[in-house]
């Protein structure tokens, strides 16, 4: 076969689009009739290790029709996968390991998408694959599955039809086009026929009769392109919406789920197909649309190839790169960002993972993990809100460069790589103020993950790690004298302190804009942060409720704290209010994050300092030395906090030492996200308002108090930890 026969070959953006290319140790390739599709994988600085030495791997009919090339051409090794198999471990992948995913599409909803959430019981569902043709697979598990029907009317029937009658050069120039058309004029509707609706049979009047069957009456040349391209794509879609109606319904299914290529978050197929599935089934059936819809063969095949490494076993976080199944410029803001050269067209998307080398489960403490939802205010639906948080967090982001910069002051790069930070985060921000959806759901968590991805991206893993150091060596000297005063005091008095100290501590947060030009003084002390509490009664104020039970009570089995920044935050917050529960007899998790944020303490810090306080603290030290109290990772690197991902460890601990309280302090974890949470154990969410709006949102004013106290729903159940 000569090279004529072939494709042309693939051609991979390089300089700042993927910048770790060079870096790359295994390839799946999803060789498309009409696409292909690549996943690789990479060393960063800010990653841990991928596997290397791996062969690599390819999937879809051209992994049998190129094999022979890739392996004479570039002298590799190649692996065949099965198509549908890959497809299958793609998408369950997706559907349980990513954020959002899934969503619902609402073409005149405010926003246009309903987002699912993650979903460890995605079991049975219906995946139609729409590609050059389309595959239906009833998927059972994820080693269950069957090909249950399809259909050669496709993908690739629009495209080869729709360049053959407007002599359109790419499918995109199709959808421009179809997006633009009115199909009344070329397809024939009930109306065209009956005079209206034919309503005994229950067909709306603007139901198509017959598409394209108004060509047999008129001259062609009189049909705009426009119309043909949109008739074709309405035709298309709508019948693969009826083949996926039947095959549920026969089968017994109630999700479809809707992948593949030809999708490409195009309004209009997205709403004909989500029509047609709610059309035929009367509403019972909901047609749900995938943000990675193009991905699934390629994700599956480079994740079958790293089966021997045990590639399940990790923790996968997604950077907000894009999403091809969502309409969004993701590429505007890149050329905002000068990362692309202006006369440059993409012909690609992409979608970014970065794997963690720690396994990650939902808390066990949550009352309805499945319920469960980790923000308090959805962006995309407040638009208010949304307003606010995006100017916010650009108003912020010259603080953050000039930290970056001070805390890497010596790398000769440090300017270039804080202004590729700006760029590119500012550029995010302002794609999601034309299009909130840009990336999935827009939440404070979202943004607050944004900014962390982008500094680590440009190898600002932990800009604050200077100031934590310098806050924990200040707090550090304060504590002997603080724990001998509160020794002095006993009952309602004591417990009173001990909040005023755990909510004093949290004032120091340098990742709100009010605190952080208190802090930037330098004068800035813990008593000052006591003082500036607001007085009792606290905006909201269980804090006598506290008390009885703590008074009242026996004591708690074992108590999971969620802690928040360095320096006095966990030295003169928390470490005192722990040591009153060892004292009583309960058993203390001290949950830090993984990974750096702002001024968050992590989990290495944390390690450190609790060694620090039991030489201050006998208390403190015995309970260390008797595994009383421990130290262990949240899982996550975030200043929020998501309880649908938390450490496999972590929750196993949860559940052996029978925790019995959940303690969330900070706006991050207990404003932010999980101020309504349930939890199937007492709860206790701690916080001090420092974003005047936002207080001024939630009835209060700046420093005002959260001290909500929550009693047990009902008994902790015991998952069986795997």
């Amino acid at each position: 076969m000569t090279h004529q026969n072939y494709a042309r070959s693939i051609e991979l953006p390089k300089e700042q689009i993927f910048p770790n290319l060079k870096n790359a140790k295994r390839f799946a390739i999803d060789i498309g009739g009409s696409l292909a599709k690549v996943a690789y994988s990479a060393d960063w600085h800010r990653r841990a290790p991928i596997v290397y030495d791996e062969p690599d791997t390819v999937t879809g009919g051209g992994a049998y029709k190129y094999k022979d090339l890739i392996t004479s051409r570039l002298g590799v090794q190649v692996d065949k996968e099965d198509e549908i198999e890959c497809l299958i471990y793609g998408c369950n992948f997706l559907l349980k390991n990513i954020p959002d995913e899934a969503f619902i599409y609402l073409r005149h909803g405010n926003p246009d998408y309903k987002f699912q959430g993650v979903d460890q019981d995605v079991f049975p569902y219906l995946l139609v694959n729409i590609g050059s043709g389309v595959s239906l697979v009833k998927v059972e598990s994820d080693t269950k599955f069957e090909r249950i029907g399809g259909t050669s009317t496709g993908g690739g029937t629009f495209w080869g039809l729709g360049c053959l009658l407007t002599q359109a050069k790419s499918f995109d120039d199709l959808l421009e086009l179809a997006e633009n058309g009115d199909h009344r004029s070329v397809d024939m509707l009930v109306k065209d026929i009956y005079g209206g609706a034919y309503n005994s049979l229950g067909l709306g009047a603007d139901i198509i009769a017959s598409s394209f069957g108004k060509a047999t009456r008129l001259d062609g040349d009189r049909f705009q392109k426009e119309d043909i391209v949109r008739s074709l794509l309405l035709c298309i879609s709508n019948d693969i919406g009826q083949i996926a109606y039947l095959q549920a319904r026969l089968h017994g299914l109630t999700k479809i789920y809707f992948g593949g290529y030809f999708i490409r978050g195009h309004p209009l197929t997205m709403h004909t197909i989500a029509f047609a599935i709610n059309y035929w089934s009367k509403g019972e059936i909901k047609a749900l649309f995938l943000r990675h819809e193009g991905y699934l063969g390629a994700i599956g095949a480079f994740l079958k190839g790293a089966n021997e490494e045990d590639a399940e076993k990790y923790c996968w976080g997604e950077n907000l790169a894009g999403s091809s199944g969502l309409t969004s410029p993701n590429w505007s803001c890149a050329q905002e960002e000068q990362l692309l050269p202006t006369n440059f067209t993409p012909n690609f998307d992409l979608f970014e993972l970065d794997r963690l080398e720690r396994p990650v489960l939902a808390c066990p403490l949550l009352l309805d993990p499945s319920s469960y939802f980790p923000d308090t205010v959805d962006l995309m639906y407040d638009i208010d809100a949304r307003m606010y948080w995006l100017k916010c967090f650009e108003d912020s982001v010259e603080k953050t460069v000039a930290l970056a910069i001070k805390s890497q002051a010596e790398e000769v790069d440090v300017e270039e790589r804080a202004r590729k930070f700006r760029e590119k985060y500012v550029g995010k921000l302002r794609t999601l103020l034309v299009n909130p959806c840009a990336y999935g759901s827009l939440t404070v968590r979202s943004l607050l993950d944004t900014s962390s991805q982008c500094l680590a991206e440009f190898l600002f893993p932990d800009p604050y790690s200077q100031q934590k150091v310098q806050e924990s060596e200040l707090a550090l000297k304060q504590l002997s004298g603080h724990l001998s005063y509160l020794d002095t005091l006993s009952g309602i008095s004591l417990h009173i302190q001990l909040a005023r100290g755990l909510l004093a501590g949290n004032v120091f947060d340098w990742g709100a804009k009010e605190i952080r030009e208190l802090l930037e003084t330098g004068h800035f002390s813990f008593k000052d942060a006591q003082n500036k509490l607001q007085e009792r009664p606290w905006l909201i104020d269980d804090l006598d409720s506290w008390s009885n039970r703590l008074m009242f009570q026996p004591p708690y089995r074992c108590a999971a704290i969620f802690c928040d920044n360095s320096g006095a935050d966990i030295i003169l917050g928390i470490m005192p209010f722990a040591r009153h529960l060892l004292s009583m007899g309960t058993e203390v998790i001290l949950c830090a994050n993984s990974r750096p944020t702002l001024n968050d303490v992590t989990y290495k810090e944390l390690v450190i300092l609790v060694k620090r306080v039991a030489e201050l603290c006998p208390v403190i030290s015995i309970a260390l030395a008797r595994y009383k109290l421990v130290v262990m990772e949240s899982g996550q690197g975030s200043p929020c906090l998501d309880l649908r991902f938390i450490d496999q460890g972590l929750a196993k601990a949860m559940v052996d030492r029978k925790a019995d309280l959940i303690v969330l302090e900070g706006m991050g974890r207990a404003v932010h996200t999980n101020l309504y949470a349930a939890f199937a154990c007492d709860s206790l969410k701690v916080a001090v308002l420092k974003n005047r709006w936002l207080a001024n949102r939630l009835g209060g004013d700046m420093f005002s108090v959260m001290f909500k106290f929550e009693r047990s729903q009902k008994t902790v159940a015991s998952p069986s930890m795997t």
